[in-house]
């Protein structure tokens, strides 16, 4: 079994009371946060094979006025990211992973550059900010040189995905935050 296999079993195999106490402690962590408190457009993800559940995030940033956006594969650069602006009335569609999306619609989208705050799923992560996403690039893409555009990535995880140390390439974005319990 490869890192990503072992660390995904382990967060599928987190006990519901378990999951609980750490989400929790993951939605205090957010509430308190200076730069999600700030920030106008967040981009988050709906939550897939055991990930964080964004759901109460998505809620709680809806109370706070924010504007929501959820990714959808780029439909004429399929390696890409677009963002679309996400409401209760949003349709979602299953993408060809299986993730739920919205339905692409081009009044819906928000250049990228325009984005806050950037929730980023994975599956690992070290102590340096370095993650092991699914495989596919899309987030290590989106956020290369995120620093000139002003947006603030943040992972999100459980403290079971922490592993001793991410073998980085050069092109592997290090997230300058973690939010994980």
């Amino acid at each position: 079994m490869n890192i990503r296999q072992i660390i995904r079993q382990k967060r599928r195999q987190l006990s519901p009371n378990e999951r609980d106490t750490a989400q929790q402690t993951i939605y205090q962590k957010i509430a308190r946060h200076q730069a999600i408190n700030t920030a106008k457009n967040i981009a988050i993800f709906l939550s897939f094979d055991g990930e964080v559940d964004t759901k109460p995030i998505i809620e709680y940033l809806w109370q706070q006025n924010k504007s929501v956006y959820l990714p959808i594969i780029h439909p004429f650069v399929s390696t890409h990211l677009l963002f679309l602006k996400y409401t209760s009335q949003t349709r979602l569609i299953k993408n060809k992973f299986g993730i739920l999306e919205p339905e692409l619609n081009v009044l819906n989208v928000l250049p990228n550059n325009q984005l806050d705050v950037i929730f980023t799923p994975l599956v690992a992560f070290d102590q340096r900010g370095y993650r092991i996403g699914m495989g596919g690039g899309f987030y290590d893409r989106l956020l290369a040189n995120y620093q000139s555009k002003k947006i603030l990535p943040i992972g999100l995880a459980f403290a079971c995905q922490k592993v001793q140390h991410i073998d980085n390439k050069p092109w592997d974005v290090r997230l300058p935050e973690i939010i994980y319990a």
